[in-house]
Parts: C-alpha cells; structure tokens; sequence
C-alpha cells in the first residue's frame, strides 16, 4: 500500500533556514554557508520521510525563497530591470527578484490562494524570452538519490503557471500571460528529459489552478500542454496535484481524461464534494493519490473516519491504485511536535505537526494493506474521544449566546452620516483629520522589557511604569507633531492576534509552531480549541492610561474576530463562522467595557477580512455575509458618538467593495499607497460611499521618508473621487517595524500636507 506527501517545510525545525537566510542576506555568512544548512536540511527531511515508511517522497518543494519564484528561474523569465545576461541563476540575481536590490524593487508578492503564504508573482509579456535557467529541480532529484532515497520531483505545472501570472509593467493589461504555453512547453520538456535521464521514475506537476472557476478556454489549456508534453514523458509516471478546494466537475473530467497522465492528487478535507466526482467515474488503471491528511492545520487526523474513506475508494480505483497522501503541501503546518515542551499534555494530544502527519499517512496506508498498528490507532481513538468530550473545549452559555446570533441583523440603530454628525459635534475635528494606524516602532529596549516580564525576571510594577512612560513620550510626540485622533502606540503587544489570543480562554500557544509566510518571515498561528469567551477586560487598562495623558481624542486598539480567525489555527469540530461568532462575542464585551471608560473613538482591525474570501464564486456571498455580520457584532451595542473604526491590509478591495460599505463602520482606514488608482477607480466609478474613509497616504513598508508635496498630491488626488468631509489622513499601516528616525519626519510631512490642504480649501470657499 503506497504512501505520498505532497511537500514538507523548508524553515527546518528551529526555523534553520530562516537563520541561515538572514545571516547571508547581512553579508555575515557565505553562499556556501546558507547551501550547507540548505542541504542538511532537505537530506534530514528526505530520511525522516523514508524512515517513516513513505513510498513517494517529494524533491524540489525546498526552496531558499518560494516555489513559484524557483520556476521563474528554471524559465529564465527574469525581468529585464535585474540585467540577468544569461547562464545558470545564481541567488544574486534570485534574491534581487524576491527583495529587490540597491537599484531597483522586488517583483510583486501575493497570498497563494486563501493561504497565508505568499509568492512572488511572474511578470511576462508578449516578447519575454525563456529558457533553461535553473538546473534545481534535476540537481535536488540527484542528491537525494546520493543520499539513497528515490523522491518524487515537484514542479509547478504550466498551465497554473502562467494562470498566476501577471502582465509586465509596459505590457497591455489585456494581455494574457497564458498566450505563452507553447513558449514554456520546450523548457518543460528539458527538464522532464534530464530527470528522465537522472533515473526519475515519477514525476509530480502541482496545477491548484484547477480547483479555480475557470472558462472552457482556460481547462482547453490544460489539455493542450499535457497533450504536448505526452511524447516526452512517456516512461514515466505523472501525476497531477490539485489542492484548497474541490475540483469543478467540469476541470474534473477534463484531466481524468488526459493520455499521458498516470494519476491524480485532490485534496479530500477541504474538497469533499470530489470524492462524489470520483465515486460518479473514476479512469480505470489510473491513481488516485487521496490527500486525507489535512496539511492546512494542526489538528490530529481521525484515523477511523479516514480510513473508512480509503475502504471506499479502494472498492472503485482498486487496492494497488490507491495512495494515501497529505491534502495539499504540509508548508501550511508547523513543522513538529516534538519540540513543544509546554504545551499541556491533553491538548498536545490532540496535534499533529508535519513531521506526525507524516506519520499519519503511513499509518493509514500500511493499516489499508492489512498491517493495521492497533496501538497508534486506539491511542489516536482515545485523542479523539477525549477532545470531544473535554469541559475544556465547551462552554455552554458561549454556545447558547452565539447560536442566538443568528436570526437577527445585528446594525447600530442609526445611519453612518448621522452618526457622523454626533461624533463630529462631541471630538470637534478639523476637515482631513490625521491619525495613524496604532503601533509605534517596538525598539530593543521594548522588546527586552516585555521578555523580562514574561520571564518573570522584573516585576508587574517596574513593567507597567516602562509601558507607562513608553505611551507617555508616543502621546507627546503625537501631540508635538500635532495629530488629531492619537493612539497609545502598543508597546505591550507582542502581535496583534496573539495579544488577545493570551488573554481569551479556548486559545493555545506553541513555543516553535512556526509557519513561513515569505521568504524568511515565518509567524506563530494561536491555536483555537475550544468556545472563545473574554475572562476579563484587555486593553481597558492601557486605552485608559493612554487618554487621561491628553485632552485629544484617543483610539482603543483591537483586532476584529475575523482577522483573529484567519490568522489562527482554528478548531476542525465546528463550523468556521460559529467559531467568529464567538470571537465578536468576546471583543463586543471589550469595545462595550472600553467605551464605559470614555474611550470615545475605538478601531476594530480587520486586517485578514478579504484574505479568507473561498476560491470559488459560488462561496464568497456566505462567507462575506458572515464575516461582515460578525464585524457588526462587535459594536453594535455603542452610542451613536462613539466612533467605530477599522483598518484593512493591502488586497484588492474592488470586487467586495460593497460588503465594505456594509460593514458599517464609521471610518475605515486602508492600505492602499501601493496601488491607490486600483482602489480609488471604485470610487470614481459611482460606488456611493458615505462612511469615513483614509486611504493611506504613504507606503510605511519602505523606509523612504514622503515630501510634503508629494503627500499633498496624493491626498488632491483622493479628493478628486472623495467628500472633503469624509476623508481622513493617515499613514497606509501601524509603524511597528519602522525606526523613529523615519517616522518623525514622515509624520511631520503627512500633517503638513494635511493643513496646507485645509489652507487652500478654506480660501476656495
């Protein structure tokens, strides 16, 4: 009985790469320093899956960047602006397209699909010149032969490719980066020949586009270039993966009906509707590799249930053509449970990190050829029996309160522009108001008195009077600079879900469960294991500390339920939205406490609200409908002069622009500087927006320091689509990760353009 992993981790138990990446980045370490931790790691990744008993071990799903990146090297499709003159790609050139160089920026970066990864974007056009670049993919299938282990090499399929694709700067945004396939194809067909040369006997193309809503001319492509490709692969076994979603029946018989193709990956935890497809005709004398084990989250896998799925699929494609596999790449999980020494026993029992997944899949497979391991089975049996009947995971009055939830509309009891008018008479702001976003920069010393606390090595006093006297200097630089609403500036936070993660019940922390999210950023997802409810109040203590410093208007600071949804690992026992409706519930109790201690203006972050948007047309009204509603949630029960705000990340708000308005919040601030046409084109296309709004007015991820001028020009801009009286200035995100160094000055720019603008308004009049 055979067993497969779609793609493993690259950062290494200890996040090893993350290090090894930063070091050579600083110019601390050499090219071949970062290779040998490169290739340590993917030699102890290959072992541990073989000894684990897995038959089709993946290669080439290491990449020191991201994948899709690696097969822009293997094309050679580098834009011209990286003065690449050929040859083999080296990391110079590689790194420059992912982080920019001295000279020029970095290609654009995206989420990969509704994950929290992201990968850099292809930038083609119509005179992109391609070619064999990059020998990875055969040089990783050769090592790992050295090594004694026979992997599956991974590519990332054409035709998903260059669907992911975007028009080069210069190139008609009409044009369509598929037009292409047949210029690519040759180079497919290279790398194919060398591994075929090398001894590869399988060969894995993951094409996810395919779980996407895609027109007959888009499934016409997958046809041709797997058409065009048979001849070359003939000898060897391909398979075709797809993931995040079920397969459209019409994409679904599109590929089931390809010659050269040997079999099939679709992932059966997010796609249950697949498994009717195959039950409804499956090819005879193909494979199924069936991605039972779910690689998006954390949870352990119900082996019983599991395995009655395998009994039925082996009763339609036949024992010696079914794979037990993982749903997708185990990327999205954190890497293993070994090193978590403080998670408590009980709820440790209830994971599964990549390397148990692993574990997971061989379990089932050699449990489906008859060599059932009756004791890792019952122990998972009694995992499984003990979270659903733990007091731990319920709370009844939770539940209760959150399944009331759902007949009503949950809307505060006026409309936006009378709201506006109350708020306006009782803070008496000027037109074109500033704010920020909420952070201020975390210097070391921050860091190290927050890790002192923790550590227990200084007391709650001496911690409280550092974060006092930190909010004390940020409200008085808000007020020498001269802003009208200001904020505290978060030094106490360590993230901004995990903040309110420790202070919720039903929520657990790893100590090492990271997750890459680019390049070497990796971040932490909280768990959420059981009914979410407020103990006690949050932010109270410091919004409060914050406002009686000064006589202007000062924001409460909290993430919205959704954002704290999507960026956490969440519970596999109960629907998605059931889970944020119990999250608004909590933060409602906290916008409601914060408002009784004369916090008049409150920011309710939904950083994460467009990312978590299904793949699929037909799912997109129910989610925005719930999420929107559970935004709504949280502050429904404020006075009308009680200012709600939120804050988006960058996202293409164009296509939900109308579950925005519905959100119904007083202002909404956006990150935006990087494409403000893109966003402000809804406005000017008649979309009626009579909320508050600041699209940001400079890019905070870039250490450049705005003019005056250029700040005034982008805001003229904006009030040639906006309402004088709605727009508000503010920087496009929180100032975290920047220096005070770059944010004084920036600052300083921003409310001068504001007031040269009032100036001239005030004389137009």
């Amino acid at each position: 009985m055979a067993s497969h992993i779609v793609g493993y981790p690259r950062m290494g138990p200890k996040r090893e790469l993350k290090f090894a990446l930063e070091s050579f980045w600083d110019g601390k370490s050499s090219a071949e320093d970062l290779q040998k931790v490169a290739a340590d790691l993917r030699s102890s990744i290959w072992k541990q899956m073989s000894s684990a008993g897995i038959k089709y071990i993946p290669s080439n799903t290491f990449a020191y960047y991201d994948q899709v990146l690696d097969t822009t090297a293997m094309l050679g499709a580098v834009p011209s602006r990286y003065n690449w003159s050929g040859g083999e790609i080296g990391f110079d050139t590689y790194f420059s397209m992912a982080r920019g160089n001295a000279s020029v920026p970095a290609m654009e970066m995206t989420k990969w699909f509704d994950t929290n990864y992201h990968f850099i974007v292809p930038e083609l056009g119509p005179d992109t010149k391609f070619s064999y670049a990059s020998h990875k993919a055969v040089n990783e299938y050769k090592e790992a032969k050295a090594l004694g282990v026979d992997t599956f090499p991974v590519l990332v399929g054409p035709v998903s490719y260059l669907l992911l694709s975007k028009p080069a700067k210069g190139v008609e945004k009409s044009f369509s980066p598929l037009s292409l396939l047949g210029k690519i194809l040759p180079v497919y067909k290279e790398v194919i020949s060398e591994l075929k040369a090398a001894g590869a006997s399988w060969i894995q193309f993951d094409e996810p586009t395919l779980v996407k809503d895609l027109d007959a001319h888009q499934l016409q492509a997958f046809t041709q270039a797997y058409t065009e490709l048979e001849s070359t692969l003939s000898g060897l076994n391909v398979i075709i993966e797809t993931y995040f979603a079920d397969v459209p029946a019409e994409a679904f018989k599109t590929i089931t009906a390809l010659k050269g193709v040997t079999g099939f990956g679709f992932d059966l935890v997010r796609g249950a509707k697949t498994l009717d497809l195959i039950k409804g005709g499956f090819p005879s004398g193909k494979y199924l590799f069936a991605g039972l084990v779910d690689g998006r989250n954390i949870w352990a896998n119900d082996l019983a249930a599991s395995l009655s799925t395998l009994q039925a699929l082996e009763g339609i494609v036949g024992k010696d053509k079914l794979v037990v596999s993982t749903s997708c790449s185990l990327l999205h999980t954190a890497v293993d449970l070994i090193n978590e020494t403080k998670l408590d026993d009980e709820i440790k029992s209830w994971m599964a990190f990549a390397a148990q997944k692993v574990v997971e899949v061989n379990a089932l497979a050699k449990a489906l050829a008859g060599q059932k391991d009756e004791a890792f089975f019952s122990a998972n049996a009694a995992a499984q029996a003990s979270r659903k009947s733990s007091p731990r995971v319920t709370n009844e009055a939770v539940q209760k309160a959150a399944a009331a939830l759902k007949g009503s509309d949950h809307r505060r009891t006026t409309n936006v522009s009378a709201r506006l008018d109350a708020q306006q008479k009782k803070l008496n702001l000027p037109i074109l108001p500033t704010t920020t976003i909420g952070s201020f920069p975390q210097t070391m010393d921050l860091r190290r008195v927050r890790r002192e606390y923790k550590a227990k090595k200084i007391s709650e006093e001496a911690y409280v009077s550092a974060i006092k006297e930190e909010i004390n200097k940020v409200v008085k630089l808000q007020e020498e600079l001269d802003i009208d609403v200001l904020v505290h500036g978060e030094p106490e936070r360590n993230d901004m879900v995990e903040y309110f993660g420790e202070q919720l019940s039903g929520f657990a922390f790893s100590a090492n469960g990271w997750v890459q999210s680019y390049g070497s950023r990796c971040v932490k997802p909280p768990i959420i294991y059981g009914d979410v409810s407020r103990p006690k109040a949050m932010t109270v203590f410091w919004s409060s500390m914050a406002q009686s410093m000064t006589a202007r208007p000062m924001k409460g600071m909290l993430t919205g339920p959704v954002t704290i949804l999507n960026w956490s690992f969440v519970r596999n026992d109960q629907p998605r939205f059931e889970t944020c409706y119990q999250i608004a519930l909590a933060i409602k109790d906290e916008v409601e406490d914060l408002e009784k201690a004369g916090i008049n203006v409150i920011q309710i972050d939904e950083a994460a609200l467009r990312e978590g948007l299904p793949l699929r047309k037909s799912e997109e009204a129910f989610y925005l409908d719930w999420a929107v509603h559970s935004f709504r949630i949280t502050n429904c029960g404020v006075q009308d002069t009680t200012q709600i705000h939120t804050h988006m990340c960058y996202s293409n708000f164009n296509d939900i622009i109308h579950s925005i308005i519905d959100m119904d919040a007083d202002v909404i601030t956006i990150e935006n500087s990087r494409s403000d046409e893109k966003l402000l084109s809804v406005f000017r296309e008649g979309v009626k927006y009579g909320a508050g709004i600041g699209p940001g007015v400079y890019d905070i991820h870039s250490p450049r320091i705005p003019s005056t001028e250029e700040i005034a020009d982008r805001i003229n801009k904006m009030l040639a689509v906006l309402e004088t009286n709605i727009l508000w200035v503010n920087p496009d995100c929180g100032l975290k990760t920047r220096k005070y160094a770059e944010v004084k000055p920036a600052l300083t720019a921003m409310v001068s353009a504001a007031k040269l603008l009032r100036k001239e308004l005030a004389s137009a009049k």
